[in-house]
């Protein structure tokens, strides 16, 4: 971490410090706006500080996002050794589990492999014959086919 910003631990610091304040210091303000809102009913007249509701939003939000930086590498190390486990343990259920699946899978496409080749070389020659008895291809081309099914051993 140092080598992309060796200031890091510093600032993290910084926003560890900050972000809470800042947090505190608005919801303090938000309180006083709500208490005074409130208090407003029972007779005291209209609330005097609330406008301080206005004031302590908008700092929650930034004392909440500059939290959210500061301890966003503990969140991040937390929720992963929580993840971390239940993962390892779906890899392995599924691996154990689809074992006989992917064999099945592989016999099956070496099978359809095996029947696109075709029959034996002798029976493969066998209807090259055929088909040049019946004169369909010449015996230039019966060679060779003959010669490239031949290869194949």
């Amino acid at each position: 971490m140092r080598r992309i910003n060796p200031n890091h631990q510093n600032q993290r610091n910084v926003l560890r410090v900050v972000g809470p304040t800042i947090l505190v210091v608005g919801l303090g303000f938000i309180a006083v706006g709500m208490i005074s809102f409130f208090s407003a009913f029972s007779g005291n007249g209209r609330p005097q500080y609330f406008w301080c509701m206005f004031v302590g939003m908008p700092l929650l939000f930034v004392g909440l996002v500059l939290c959210k930086f500061a301890f966003m590498g503990k969140v991040a190390r937390y929720a992963a050794g929580e993840l971390a486990p239940v993962g390892k343990d779906t890899f392995n259920y599924m691996a154990s589990e689809t074992q006989e699946g992917f064999s099945n899978l592989s016999r099956a496409v070496y099978e359809g492999v095996q029947q696109s080749k075709g029959d034996s070389i002798a029976d493969r020659i066998r209807k090259l014959e055929g088909l040049k008895q019946s004169g369909l291809i010449t015996e230039e081309d019966f060679e060779e086919q003959k010669d490239r099914i031949l290869s194949e051993l």
